[in-house]
């Protein structure tokens, strides 16, 4: 090697920029914290396993096959001219930014000659899809290897040739399968060799020669998927009716909750019959409210808590989050659903023992979750307002993006309907309130969709059939007296409530009189309050509280009035709790038997009654 040239990683670092050190650092953050003492430390930190995997993650497929021709140089050093004639279908373009991808980051080192450091050389099991030398694998092949695999039958060439494809290794048990299976006589002729006992590798020689004049497979150039084309403004439009109704929903799930809390399961999650509670209350399908559920809990609107922490209740944070504008409510539920590290999509899937996944299960954890959504949002997001992709576009471009990935990428068809309910996507196309929330988080997603939503109303309008139509999203106060003296019976851009008996029979219980309602209907209401709803308030208070039903423990009774009286008013028979129910029978909270030791100290002789 020329005296000139660095003969290793670090040396070579020595040679970089400041300029050129400091793109290094920013392309693998994780090798600059805490900031290595010299170049040598660097080469260290650059050379730990699983900062190089993370490195190489990160890589595209036409980066990773510009790698492969390096790591498959008969020589440690190749040139950077022999790489280009290496892969002929390759634009210069293309090839020179993937030679700098892989310089600026230091999976290669050099200027005239590359080299792969050691530790690149055994992340990288199968460069361009090609298996082990036959040394390694220790396999003798036929000295004449094309006259060999030429005379072999199709069914053993059909073995080779999905061999020689993307992965070289391939599953044969030792038993089963017959003596003379294709894959079985090639192994007993070499051409195959065994790894272990399941598995079998084609040796790169034979990869080589199947392959022909493409030894490093096609070339991988970035798909270019059709376009999905939308109006900017309907696409919009469409994500804050998507947006309002995702508001609403969990605003009157967690409504619900307050008033019933849900039990938590001792594995963890929430029942099936509670979903179902859910469910009808809500008047959704059982897979809506777990989605409800999940999308509550990401934003930190639902947690455990309860006296025993046994109950799924709203927390402090829904309280304020209720308060807030539209939008910001919004944008707490898209980040927080961005952002967390579970797949509400496995609900209802089979686990491995065969068990449905419960909601709010921590079986529905996947830390891969933010990066499978952030990479595939970001992946619209880099075409303009109003252009988008397909979901099965979208995983091709994303599979290309980061191939050594692509066994993670299987939720993103649930990912991206999950977006589209929450307003973020809308046909393939990111609204402009997604866009925000990849740029700037909570505060871009609250910005992006301002000015789309309506302002909370503070009235309704009373209709003659009993109903009182909210002509949009009520401000919290309303919004909980209504959830008293009214039943939700539709929902969307306008809730209809109904008023029935029930419902204000359930007010009258709470404390309201028939004044309070009346004054309610006439200060809420934007239209005259029909006269069927000041009968129905009327005649339902009139027969309010004719029949008492209350709680007792026990009762004293006697014929002689006048001495329940003095019992009555004995101040030693204060701990009893006797209060009187009926002339000749007083009644007390506590227990008989408590009852009776109070007489009794306080001088008298009363007799126990069995309900006989």
């Amino acid at each position: 090697m020329p005296a000139d040239r660095p003969a290793t990683l670090a040396a070579w670092l020595r040679t970089r920029s400041d300029a050129q050190l400091a793109a290094l650092l920013t392309a693998r953050p994780d090798v600059a914290r805490p900031a290595p003492s010299d170049v040598v430390a660097l080469a260290s930190r650059l050379a730990v396993p699983v900062s190089v995997d993370r490195a190489l993650d990160d890589l595209d497929a036409a980066t990773l096959q510009v790698l492969d021709v390096v790591l498959l140089a008969p020589t440690d050093g190749i040139e950077a001219a022999d790489v280009a004639a290496a892969l002929p279908g390759v634009p210069d373009d293309v090839l020179d930014a993937a030679i700098d991808r892989l310089t600026t980051r230091a999976l290669l080192w050099g200027d005239d000659v590359l080299h792969a450091p050691d530790q690149v050389r055994r992340a990288v099991r199968h460069p361009a899809g090609l298996g082990r030398r036959a040394a390694e694998l220790r396999v003798t092949l036929p000295a004449d290897l094309a006259a060999a695999v030429g005379a072999l039958e199709a069914a053993e060439r059909e073995v080779l040739e999905r061999l020689a494809g993307d992965r070289p290794v391939g599953h044969l048990p030792e038993s089963g399968g017959g003596a003379a299976s294709p894959a079985r006589r090639l192994l007993q002729a070499g051409l195959l060799a065994r790894i272990d006992a399941l598995n079998v590798e084609l040796p790169r020689e034979i990869g080589l020669l199947l392959r022909g004049d493409q030894p490093y497979g096609p070339p991988r150039l970035r798909p270019e998927p059709a376009v999905v084309e939308r109006d900017p403004a309907a696409v919009d439009l469409q994500a804050a009716g998507a947006a309002l109704e995702a508001v609403g929903r969990v605003g009157e799930l967690l409504a619900v909750l307050e008033e019933e809390p849900a039990g938590l399961l001792r594995s963890g999650g929430v029942a099936v019959r509670d979903r179902k509670r859910l469910a009808r209350a809500l008047s959704v399908s059982e897979a809506d409210a777990g989605w409800l559920l999940e999308l509550g809990f990401c934003a930190g609107l639902l947690d455990v808590g309860g006296p025993h922490r046994d109950e799924w209740l709203p927390t402090r944070g829904y309280d304020l989050w209720r308060e807030q504008p539209l939008p910001d409510r919004w944008a707490t539920l898209a980040a927080g659903w961005l952002e967390s590290t579970r797949l509400p999509s496995l609900v209802g899937q089979r686990d491995v023992a065969g068990k449905a996944v419960n909601a709010l299960s921590p079986d529905l954890v996947r830390h891969t979750a933010p990066g499978i959504r952030r990479s595939a949002l970001a992946a619209l997001a880099d075409s303009p307002p109003g252009r988008g992709l397909a979901p099965d576009d979208l995983v091709t471009l994303l599979r290309w993006r980061a191939p050594r990935r692509a066994d993670r990428l299987a939720p993103v068809p649930d990912v991206l309907a999950e977006a589209a309910r929450i307003g973020v996507l809308v046909g393939g196309v990111l609204s402009t309130g997604g866009r925000g929330l990849l740029a700037r988080g909570e505060e871009g997603a609250a910005d992006g969709m301002a000015g789309l939503l309506p302002e909370p109303v503070d009235h309704v309008l009373a209709q003659p059939d009993l109903t009182l139509v909210a002509p949009g999203p009520l401000v919290a106060r309303l919004a909980d007296t209504l959830s008293v003296v009214a039943d939700v019976e539709s929902s969307g851009g306008a809730t209809v409530f109904r008023v029935s008996e029930g419902s204000i029979r359930r007010a009258l219980d709470a404390g309201w009189s028939a004044t309070d309602l009346h004054d309610l209907f006439t200060r809420a209401s934007r239209t005259p309050v029909p006269q069927a709803l000041d009968y129905l308030v009327d005649d339902v208070a009139r027969q309010h509280g004719r029949m008492r039903v209350g709680a007792i423990e026990c009762y004293v009774r006697s014929d002689d009035h006048g001495l329940l009286s003095q019992v009555l008013s004995d101040r030693r028979t204060a701990a009893a709790e006797l209060r009187r129910l009926a002339p000749g029978v007083l009644v007390s909270g506590l227990g008989a038997d408590e009852v009776l030791t109070v007489l009794r100290a306080a001088g008298y002789a009363p007799a126990g009654e069995s309900p006989g």
